[in-house]
């Protein structure tokens, strides 16, 4: 048996902008696509406008293996793991896959609405080829980790939007796929859930199965994958450790933050339509003017810049910051220390000043994301990974003796003998 578990060859996908090419669409939509084209009034960029969302890419994956995605939003991730989970057809080029494919890229993939979750649970099962007897045994699991057991009865479209995460995270993991494809679904789940799918799919890897896992989170990434593949506009920028290709998925983020024509967009990861407010700056107080850089041990001032198109009270704000290698290093959640944002039409401008975060010299970036209020579980605004600033060792430490670059190194420490 092969050790390549995936293998594509010259993928490409090419989509076309502003017409109704699909045959099997909803009869509604084929008939009102047909009645109205007489009517349209097309520019000529409109009319048979091609987007190619992949371009030959090429790469193979080892079983066993767990390999991570990345890449802004418009690279071409999700449309990758919907050609690898047969969902569509790729316009050129081939991807063969050795085993049996789980995948959870949308809430509720899978499910038939109409069915109960415990009968989608068996539906499941028997699309990935599974023994009854299999399905059985992992039921009780399945259902214990999606926390959905009074509901189990119920059917799939009276659930809410977080119990088909739960359920379709839990059928795809524990059913026993050889291969599991996750895409950014997971951020749907609160923070609880988020963090036992982590450590499911870390036992998923454990235990010698392929992993595809594609996310915006790189401390998850770099946790949980041992390969990355960095995708740009479609094509394969780059594949290796993961380690080094997250690295230079930094980097090209830190020119971008340089380069006025990418502006936030190179890190904006999702927007509302038509929501209140936007991010439009986000920067760092500097201790020198020419670049975002402070000493070893200074406050961290950030200034977060807010177009608001609607009248808003009560916006809560959110700020993660994490060092190079991904990892959350603190989580400020403006309602903690008492703040919300509440503002007529305008902009706004919002100062955070964290007094004692001690920061190890390297380079950290910040999570930005305006929250609508309550329940605090979709953004307006997220914007990911923006490079904030450099902490520079000025010979406030004076031996540092090979301590790892990002860790925290407290300034505050006080030697004493006991005895």
């Amino acid at each position: 048996m092969t050790d390549v578990a995936i293998s594509a060859r010259g993928l490409a996908k090419r989509y076309t902008i502003g017409v109704q090419r699909d045959p099997y669409g909803r009869l509604t939509e084929v008939l009102w696509s047909s009645l109205a084209r007489p009517f349209r009034r097309k520019s000529a960029a409109q009319r048979g406008a091609e987007f190619w969302a992949l371009r030959d890419l090429s790469f193979d994956v080892q079983r066993g293996t767990a390999i991570g995605v990345i890449g802004r939003n418009g690279a071409g991730k999700s449309t990758l793991l919907k050609i690898l989970s047969r969902i569509t057809e790729p316009t050129l080029g081939r991807a063969e896959l050795q085993g049996r494919v789980g995948s959870l890229l949308e809430v509720g993939t899978g499910f038939h609405n109409e069915l109960t979750g415990r009968e989608n649970i068996s539906l499941s099962g028997a699309i990935l080829g599974m023994k009854r007897t299999d399905i059985t045994r992992r039921f009780d699991e399945i259902v214990a980790f999606a926390d959905i057991g009074p509901f189990i009865d119920t059917p799939v479209k009276r659930y809410s939007s977080g119990m088909k995460v739960r359920l379709g995270f839990a059928v795809a993991a524990f059913l026993e796929p050889e291969i599991l494809l996750i895409d950014e679904v997971l951020a749907v789940g609160d923070a609880a859930f988020q963090r036992k799918s982590i450590g499911r799919i870390e036992d998923v890897t454990n235990e010698g199965r392929t992993v595809m896992f594609v996310s915006h989170d790189l401390g998850a990434v770099a946790n949980l994958t041992q390969t990355c593949l960095y995708l740009e506009s479609g094509r394969l920028k780059q594949l290796g450790p993961t380690r080094e290709v997250v690295h230079a998925y930094q980097m090209d983020g830190l020119l971008a933050r340089d380069d006025p024509g990418r502006g936030l967009s190179f890190y904006r990861r999702s927007e509302v339509p038509g929501a209140p407010v936007r991010i439009t700056s986000i920067a760092a107080v500097s201790t020198r003017p020419e670049r975002a850089t402070i000493d070893l041990g200074s406050p961290l001032e950030i200034d977060i810049g807010i177009d608001v198109t609607t009248p808003i009270e009560r916006l809560p704000i959110d700020v993660t910051i994490k060092d190079q290698r991904g990892r959350t290093v603190a989580i400020l959640f403006s309602p903690d220390q008492g703040f919300t944002l509440t503002s007529s039409r305008g902009t706004a401008s919002i100062h955070l000043r964290i007094e004692d975060l001690p920061l190890a010299p390297g380079t950290y970036f910040v999570d930005v994301g305006l929250n609508q209020s309550p329940p605090h579980t979709t953004a307006f605004d997220v914007i990911l990974d923006f490079p904030i600033v450099e902490v520079e060792n000025s010979g406030q430490v004076v031996q540092w003796l090979e301590r790892p670059w990002g860790s925290l190194q407290p300034q505050r420490v006080d030697w004493r003998r006991s005895a």
